[in-house]
């Protein structure tokens, strides 16, 4: 790539934000996807699976970790859980489902729209919180966001986890973001459908002093300085 086709985040007053879903089937996929991503594994194993795995599997976690933060939850692998069209799956299956790649929408809209494009964020190491690293004077204003997939309703009801921390730490259903001019995004939210990946404006962006994101959820409304 040449440096000038270098895509920099340049988050502008103005922007709306369109999520691209980190859950569902993709058009690539050949499967339901949970929604996690890689990073976000451990924690949600620990979270989530009861303590018998650390007695059968003390391989599998650092056993310098204190014993209160390993395999707190009560979920068994092959317990069940109801998506949301009404059919079920494994607790094992959802926890580790592929962290999905996002290249093939990403390349049909950069070549569509790159010009109306200010920023492609990716919500990891932050969650719902990590464009504060990306963004200078500026408030995200997020109040449209998907309803929370089946795996982090999971997380939470077994980790007793508060909701503001919840989006602090995962994606909780989104797990990329296009900052565009609002223009363009009824076309981005298209090209992602192609690929049969939900997407939607879930927020927009004003101009502050400092860095601000603003999170309006069904589980009250949280505030994360810079």
């Amino acid at each position: 790539m040449r440096r000038e086709d270098v895509l920099v985040a340049n988050v502008q007053e103005g922007d709306v934000i369109v999520g691209l879903a980190s859950f569902g089937q993709a058009s690539y996929e050949d499967s339901y996807n949970g929604g996690m991503g890689s990073n976000g594994l451990t924690a949600a194993r620990h979270d989530v699976l009861n303590n018998s795995y650390a007695k059968k599997y003390p391989e599998s976690y650092n056993p310098d970790l204190p014993a209160e933060v390993v395999y707190t939850g009560n979920q068994n692998l092959t317990n069940t859980v109801k998506l949301e069209d009404g059919t079920e799956i494994t607790v094992g299956k959802l926890l580790l489902s592929p962290t999905r790649t996002y290249l093939p929408v990403l390349k049909s809209m950069l070549e569509a729209h790159r010009k109306d494009i200010s920023a492609l964020i990716h919500c990891t190491g932050g969650g719902q919180t990590k464009v504060l690293k990306f963004v200078k004077d500026r408030h995200i204003i997020k109040d449209n966001l998907f309803p929370v997939p089946p795996l982090f309703k999971l997380i939470q009801e077994s980790s007793k986890t508060e909701w503001k921390e919840m989006y602090q730490v995962f994606n909780m259903g989104h797990r990329m973001e296009v900052y565009c001019k609002p223009e363009v995004a009824e076309s981005l939210i298209q090209i992602a459908a192609q690929y049969q990946i939900d997407a939607r404006v879930v927020g927009r962006v004003e101009s502050a002093q400092g860095e601000h994101v603003t999170i309006e959820s069904p589980f009250g409304k949280f505030e994360f300085k810079g």
